[in-house]
């Protein structure tokens, strides 16, 4: 390969050998690397690839490799923690190999993608889940007999990812299971919170709440991306100019910037070789210590960017009773769909197809209104950024994004402050009054003469101050809006969104009922029953498709 200079994303450069590409090669950039190596090279590789047989006997001695190697422990000191660690380890192994093929082939074939964006992932215990989806248990749970342990002492192991909180979260992880199962090239986006929501303990018949900390002994699920950075920007100011070709143009400039880290969870389908992947992003300062204030004795200011940076994915769900913490989750669900959109954007672009393919190449689901943002993220990337006009930019953006509502009650009409939004984000909310404006005039066309509903439809909400809501935003700049029943969608359309069917109809509204995966909750929680019902049907089809079709 060459040895020139590598450009990295961020500008800088270093000394190449290989190229860096986030996720999979293109297929002529694929032809291209493979016509630079030597064939001795590409000998060694396929002699000596990861060729990990899911046998018992292989099992047995991968898991000795990563008691000795991994865990730097021996025989004489291994515990079921570390048994489970080993294990995990070993079931990781293979989860990649399938993880790298995945990602190529769905690079190559470069068919359209499904981008799930929730800020909950609640996937529980992976190990177990990990085991029947790739019909490992049988010959692991032997294997780790032989080797002194029980299958149900190792998996008793395992800390829940503190990933989510409830319904949301359950949702989004079944519906990645299903995905993986089903081989859809699908990624989710999330973010990787230190200290999950909070652990709950009784003392006197009182809930006390405490972090938790299930990162402490490290998480054998996730593969650090640390080369793959995303800057995210916030505050600063926005400059008006005129272009070259005497179009105006605007520039968001200063301000503060942090750091994306992503962290890649391998997602295995059942029986299927398709592994697919959640990334969830980690918030780092752009500069993580100040050396020379710690020199002078200003040991905290030493280390504030850091800290204030890492609050961001402190945790799920900040407390938003005062107005720090809004302003917190409000730069939280930004600095989540920025990282997010880059990396879909710059996925995209390898291609090299035309922007109006971005839509046939790309899905996102917007999951409640949290991710909302991302709207006015893409609007802003290909107005100012990619320098593609307003309608032009807005129509590839309503085909782009879907939005799923989760309830009726008050947190779906989630509102945020313009003032604090000008603060943070000026340039989205300049952005937002735009999209806003050309909503109403089109409303205003269609139905003349009443204010009252443009002032139900609109965007902002006209109070002192003024708020945007958010469920208003996810609608207008999305092509579908979702239920998650058959009920709650009748409901959404009889009650909060009511007077969005007087402009859209109903054609915009449908329902797509949600459930879970039989395979953890059935399969995987009740072997016994599982079992009966393959008998029943005399296969193991229904893990696979839909069970009340099945029978």
């Amino acid at each position: 390969m060459s040895n020139a200079n590598v450009a990295e994303a961020d500008g800088t450069t270093k000394p190449g050998h290989h190229k860096r590409t986030y996720t999979g090669v293109g297929k002529k950039e694929l032809k291209k690397e493979i016509a630079k190596l030597p064939k001795e090279t590409l000998a060694l590789w396929e002699k000596y690839g990861a060729d990990e047989s899911d046998d018992k006997e292989s099992f047995q001695k991968s898991f000795i490799r990563h008691v000795t190697t991994t865990l730097a422990r021996s025989i004489y000191n291994i515990d079921n923690f570390s048994a489970y660690q080993a294990t995990a380890h070993s079931v990781r192994d293979r989860l990649i190999k399938r993880w790298n093929e995945t990602q190529q082939t769905h690079t190559e074939v470069d068919s359209k993608r499904v981008y799930y964006l929730s800020l909950e992932f609640l996937l529980g215990r992976s190990l177990d889940n990990a085991l029947l989806n790739l019909g490992l248990k049988d010959n692991y749970g032997g294997g780790i007999k032989e080797l002194g342990f029980t299958m149900e002492d190792v998996l008793e192991q395992e800390v829940d990812a503190a990933l989510g909180n409830g319904g949301l979260g359950r949702l989004a992880a079944c519906y990645m299971d299903s995905l993986a199962t089903m081989d859809y090239p699908a990624w989710g986006y999330g973010l990787r919170y230190t200290y999950g929501i909070f652990q709950q303990r009784l003392k006197d018949g009182y809930q006390i709440e405490f972090p938790d900390y299930w990162l402490n002994f490290d998480n054998p699920w996730e593969l650090p991306r640390l080369d793959v950075v995303v800057d995210v920007q916030f505050c600063g100011s926005v400059n008006r100019y005129t272009d070259e070709e005497g179009h105006e143009r605007y520039a968001w400039e200063g301000g503060d910037t942090l750091q994306a880290i992503a962290y890649d969870v391998p997602i295995p389908g059942y029986g299927t070789k398709n592994c697919i992947n959640i990334r969830l992003w980690s918030s780092k300062p752009k500069r993580q210590f100040d050396l020379t204030r710690f020199n002078e004795g200003q040991y905290e200011q030493a280390v504030y960017e850091q800290m204030q940076a890492e609050n961001i994915t402190a945790v799920l769900y900040p407390n938003d009773n005062h107005m720090v913490g809004k302003e917190l989750r409000l730069k939280q669900q930004y600095f989540w769909v920025a990282a997010s959109l880059f990396d879909i954007v710059r996925r995209f672009k390898k291609s090299e197809k035309p922007w109006s393919n971005f839509p046939l190449q790309v899905i996102m689901d917007k999951i409640h209104t949290h991710p909302t943002l991302a709207i006015v993220e893409l609007q802003r990337i290909l107005v100012d950024l990619e320098g593609i006009g307003w309608d032009e930019a807005w129509a590839i953006v309503t085909q782009t994004f879907a939005f799923t509502n989760h309830t009726i009650l008050p947190e779906a009409m989630e509102r945020w402050p313009v003032p604090m939004i000008q603060y943070l984000l000026p340039r989205h909310m300049q952005i937002i009054f735009d999209i806003n404006l050309f909503f109403l005039q089109k409303v205003e066309k269609a139905i003349p003469n009443n204010r009252d509903l443009l002032a139900k439809l609109s965007i902002i909400e006209e109070s002192t101050p003024q708020f945007v809501r958010m469920a208003h935003l996810a609608i207008v700049g999305s092509h579908r809006v979702n239920g998650v029943a058959a009920l709650h969608s009748e409901l959404i359309k009889q009650t909060i969104f009511k007077d969005f069917i007087q402009f859209y109809g109903e054609s915009k509204f449908e329902n797509k009922t949600n459930g879970i995966t039989p395979r953890r909750w059935l399969h995987q929680a009740n072997p016994k029953l599982s079992e009966l019902i393959t008998e029943t049907l005399g296969s193991k089809n229904w893990l696979k498709v839909n069970l009340h079709h099945s029978i």
